[in-house]
């Protein structure tokens, strides 16, 4: 979850960079590489940009939310750092709303083509399409969660703000794979895909001079969210999110600069993977002690984060506590079983002997 749920440090880590860019500012990082920063009316109160100059112009990887503070800090950025020269290409690392909310806007302006995978690019269109009312099957999946009748009362009022957050998406976009390599204004980016946190994140990484554009697949001071949600309710993001921190753990260099998408870029790109890994193994056997006794979703919360869970947090820190239920319950150590209210108790089938 966005507030460091692994608990795990940022050490080992650099920070080469000055202070962030102010909305509708900038700071070149590397060469031909601009990094933005727009707000974000949520305690995650920032997003990462870059712009990357591409020909005449500048290819823009992630977009902000649509909000008027978005759209006053690209008319800003638009006028004063790119020097009014036109996007030529928008490319999302993935479909949360801070990352695609303006892409639809910035396309239909630029006239530029829309980049993504495309598992990030479905789910968006289907995710933005649904704008309720709010399933029965969601009623269930927080129910058997533990939440109470007013949690999801709550929940069902709200649903559809997914769509309400980003501006209306292009019909069409390209298609960008794991290993195509872009050609980006004379240099090439090697795309560098993810799992876990969003279906099929994109990463950038320009190898000439270790350049890595991360989105929210490596940040340097909190965890990113791991959930199940009521679309997928079996789900397990959390072996998916484990296998990419390994996966990228050997392939990449150890001297690369990284550029998050939350927080600042840095170097120590292996400590840090270490770190996120070493912080949900730590959170995997905290849970199991905590399932000794049976434990609903919402009872675990404290196994998992730092800090007390509000109801603005609780869908998120719900999907993650089931994230981990459920790699644990794969691993042959939880089990679920559903009492006649319909709710998930969850207890450990097997001591954890490195507790």
């Amino acid at each position: 979850m966005a507030d460091g749920s692994s608990r795990s440090p940022a050490r080992g880590l650099s920070y080469p960079c000055d202070a962030p860019p102010a909305p509708g500012q900038a700071v070149q990082v590397a060469p031909g590489v601009l990094w933005l920063r727009l707000p974000l009316p949520m305690a995650l109160d920032h997003v990462n940009l870059y712009a990357l100059e591409d020909g005449d112009g500048w290819m823009v990887v992630d977009t902000g939310l649509r909000t008027p503070a978005s759209i006053e800090g690209w008319e800003a950025v638009l006028a004063g750092p790119l020097g009014g020269r036109p996007v030529t290409r928008v490319l999302c690392t993935h479909m949360h709303p801070d990352h695609i909310g303006l892409a639809g806007w910035l396309c239909e302006r630029f006239d530029a083509p829309l980049l993504m995978s495309r598992l990030e690019y479905v789910t968006a269109r289907m995710l933005v399409a649904d704008a309720g009312p709010a399933p029965a099957a969601g009623a269930v999946f927080y129910r058997r969660a533990g939440w109470t009748l007013e949690q999801i009362d709550r929940w069902s009022a709200g649903y559809g703000l997914f769509g309400k957050a980003v501006a209306p998406l292009p019909s069409s976009y390209l298609r960008v794979r794991e290993d195509d390599v872009l050609s980006i204004g004379g240099d090439d980016w090697r795309v560098v895909v993810g799992d876990g946190h969003s279906p099929e994140h994109l990463c950038l990484w320009r190898s000439s001079d270790g350049v890595f554009i991360a989105g929210d697949q490596i940040l340097p001071r909190i965890s990113s969210n791991v959930s199940v949600w009521p679309t997928e309710p079996q789900a397990d993001p959390l072996a998916d999110w484990m296998n990419s921190l390994t996966k990228l753990r050997a392939l990449l260099p150890a001297d690369l600069l990284v550029l998050p998408s939350h927080g600042e870029p840095f170097t120590g790109v292996h400590a840090r993977l270490e770190a996120l890994t070493r912080g949900h193994e730590t959170a995997l056997k905290r849970l199991l002690r905590t399932l000794r006794t049976p434990s609903r979703a919402v009872d675990v919360f404290p196994a998992l984060f730092a800090r007390p869970v509000g109801d603005g947090l609780l869908g998120m820190a719900t999907g993650e506590a089931l994230a981990h239920l459920h790699y644990l319950q794969n691993k042959g150590l939880a089990l679920g079983r559903t009492d006649a209210d319909g709710v998930v108790w969850w207890t450990a089938v097997q001591e954890d002997k490195t507790a």
